[in-house]
């Protein structure tokens, strides 16, 4: 949208507050609000704030920022209880972090993004993403009980939570988000609402307007939804299967009518270089000490750095191509986890599989045995030992420090931050002393 035709919008619609919306390095979603009156001056001079109560911003002798509204943004944020109160009508804009001489400030996760993204501009390429959030419906904050035993794909009386899903697909939907497919999940009142395959800035803006709507329809209608990646024990985790492919123009480079997978030299190299990169981005993409507790084998979650044609067991899935379809060729990376900030996480895989590419690393050959119950070291037919990837934070965190592809798409500040603050996380959970272990050792 131009600046003017939201100037008429918040005046037609008698539109009151703003929200500027930006995330911290960790992925939480970060506003503060302005009036109507404000709006203009935000538009073209952007506002200043303190960048040091942000996790993982500037020092307090550093600390003023500027954040500036991306008009492309501009959204009405829809009522989702059932008495509207118009006077408290709002809109929303994310916002570009800078500095106060208009520098783009390097610790803003979307400016990281923007940054790789302009990379693979550069040679001609668009990343476009379609991430799968999944996550959880509970009673409330302090009762973690699910709502629902149902399981995959159930419906109503076993799903409770579709009432709450078509009111969060009507929001998005509302706010110019397009919804393709929501339905009930694995485990007990887990849930997914599918977005439409979109180019990855867009997309990240979308998946963080998700989860907040996801919360705010729950909360409003006397529920609580989590997308921790692992809330009950000995039952499915949540992912964020993330789709992608790289396209020029309206052209997806990934598909090839020839190739016996109809994955072109561009596909393989990008998927060689996502397998390469795998250990390092999972810090990333799964960034949380409980990320490691869905890790694990048994609760369809990857574990073995592997690749395959349609088998789920695998790291990275090449879907079914369907003729007529060439536009849907796309590789599935089904590691990381809706705790992970997307415009990080999106960041990291375009820049694994763009080195990739230059490198022209070559494709091992496909996995299509289910390894979800492979034991450590064993192997699948004639192929190598399947490595694994990491199996706690800390491991992530050892192979990310190590892998100068990952760091480089993250640029010096946010990876110098993002370690900080997750070998902090780290130390922290070490010294806690769990129900489990009391159980298990107070005998001893």
């Amino acid at each position: 949208m131009e600046k003017n035709d939201i100037l008429k919008v918040v005046s037609e619609r008698s539109i009151n507050f703003i929200r500027l919306w930006f995330t911290d390095i960790l992925g939480s979603l970060k506003c503060f609000t302005i009036t109507a009156t404000e709006l203009e001056t935000a538009l073209n001079e952007g506002i200043g704030f303190d960048g040091s109560s942000v996790t993982g911003f500037h020092p307090i002798e550093e600390s003023d920022c500027l954040a500036l509204p991306d008009p492309d943004t501009f959204a009405v944020v829809p009522y989702t209880s059932d008495a509207p109160n118009p006077e408290l009508t709002e809109a929303r804009l994310i916002c570009d972090i800078y500095e106060p001489d208009g520098a783009p400030f390097a610790g803003d996760p979307r400016y990281i993004l923007k940054s790789n993204l302009k990379r693979a501009d550069e040679i001609g390429f668009t990343l476009m993403v379609g991430p799968e959030l999944e996550y959880f419906y509970f009673n409330s904050k302090t009762d973690f009980s699910p709502l629902d035993q149902g399981t995959y794909f159930d419906f109503a009386p076993l799903d409770s939570g579709i009432d709450l899903r078509k009111k969060t697909i009507l929001a998005l939907q509302s706010m110019g988000i397009p919804v393709e497919i929501a339905h009930h999940e694995v485990a007990s009142s887990q849930h997914e609402i599918d977005l439409k395959y979109s180019d990855a800035l867009t997309m990240a803006d979308a998946a963080m307007t998700y989860k907040k709507i996801v919360k705010k329809v729950a909360s409003e209608n006397n529920a609580f939804a989590s997308f921790m990646p692992k809330p009950i024990f000995a039952d499915n985790g949540s992912g964020m299967h993330t789709h992608q492919s790289l396209f020029q123009g309206d052209t997806n480079t990934f598909f090839d009518p020839d190739d016996k997978y109809n994955l072109s030299d561009i596909g393989k190299r990008y998927t060689a270089g996502i397998l390469a990169h795998a250990k390092a981005f999972t810090a990333i993409c799964n960034p949380t000490v409980n990320s490691y507790k869905r890790l694990v084998p048994g609760y369809e979650a990857p574990i073995y750095i592997s690749w395959s044609l349609r088998n789920r067991s695998a790291l990275v899935r090449l879907p079914n191509y369907k003729p007529g379809k060439e536009h849907a060729t796309r590789i599935e990376v089904r590691s990381p986890d809706p705790s992970c900030n997307p415009y990080l996480a999106f960041s990291v895989m375009l820049a694994a599989g763009l080195d990739g590419m230059k490198k022209k690393l070559p494709l091992p050959e496909p996995v299509q045995e289910n390894v979800y119950s492979l034991v450590k070291g064993e192997r699948v037919g004639e192929l190598p030992e399947l490595e694994t990837l990491p199996g706690s934070l800390l491991e992530a965190l050892l192979e990310l420090e190590s892998d100068p592809v990952i760091k480089e798409a993250l640029g010096e500040h946010v990876y110098h931050k993002f370690v900080q603050l997750k070998r902090k996380e780290w130390e922290e959970f070490n010294l806690q002393v769990t129900s489990w272990e009391l159980e298990k050792y107070m005998d001893v």
